[in-house]
């Protein structure tokens, strides 16, 4: 069973800035009027799948028992951004995800219909959703007991592109319904969205199969190189040595 827990606890503040780094366009449009704080100073910045890419994936690394997603709102300059950091996190199966909220008010909603939402998560699964999250250091976890890929959002800030994915295991894609289709009835940002988050788990998923048989190919074309260049060798001694007996 598929279990969460909500929690609060002190996130200790650090010095530096809010690296905004990621999946585009999970702000509200320029001037968007919002009464929630900026902040979201002093997180680091080593978080899987937020790393230098455009796409925000080149750290996502191997799958862990335990990950943390940090919850914030940061404004730069008009603009409010809104972010789940990272994007794209990977967890064993039986592994936990923790969102920490940083500033603002949140929730970490599955899309699932038990959400009022067309499923994008596994079959068979529950619903999961930390319910709005308002008190810096609050966190809620939840265990995921299924392998699969997970979509889930921010019920306040869905149409802002607020939405990030958890992979758990090592999950088929073609059986993946997350990643089969893109609702129709979504908004043209939270389809733009689900687009490159079903791009980026493609990315990670495939890229090590890819890398693998790639290897593969290289060892078997070394090694037919070298049996050729000794089966040539061979049939050259040979021949040399024929040459010099009938010499």
């Amino acid at each position: 069973m598929e279990t969460n827990r909500l929690t609060r606890r002190r996130v200790l503040q650090g010095s530096g800035s809010l690296t905004l780094l990621g999946l585009a366009g999970c702000d509200a449009p320029t001037g968007q009027p919002t009464d929630e704080p900026a902040g979201g100073e002093g997180h680091s910045d080593d978080h899987a799948g937020h790393g230098d890419s455009p796409h925000g994936h080149e750290q996502v690394g191997e799958p862990k028992a335990t990950r943390e997603v940090l919850v914030n709102t940061a404004r730069n300059g008009d603009n409010t951004e809104y972010h789940f950091d990272p994007h794209v996190t990977w967890v064993d199966v039986g592994g936990t995800v923790t969102w920490t909220l940083e500033s603002g008010s949140h929730t970490a909603t599955a899309y699932h219909p038990g959400n009022d939402q067309p499923r994008l998560v596994p079959e068979g699964t529950d619903a999961w959703d930390s319910e709005m999250l308002s008190e810096e250091g609050e966190t809620f976890e939840h265990t995921f007991e299924t392998e699969g890929v997970y979509h889930y959002y921010c019920e306040p800030h869905e149409t802002f592109g607020m939405l990030a994915t958890v992979i758990v295991g090592d999950p088929d894609l073609d059986e993946q319904t997350a990643l089969q289709r893109v609702p129709e009835e979504k908004p043209e940002e939270v389809r733009g969205k689900l687009e490159e988050l079903n791009e980026i788990c493609h990315s990670i998923l495939d890229g090590p199969h890819e890398e693998e048989t790639t290897e593969h190919g290289d060892e078997e074309q070394e090694h037919h190189e070298t049996e050729t260049a000794e089966h040539g060798d061979e049939e050259e001694k040979h021949h040399s040595s024929q040459t010099t007996t009938t010499s």
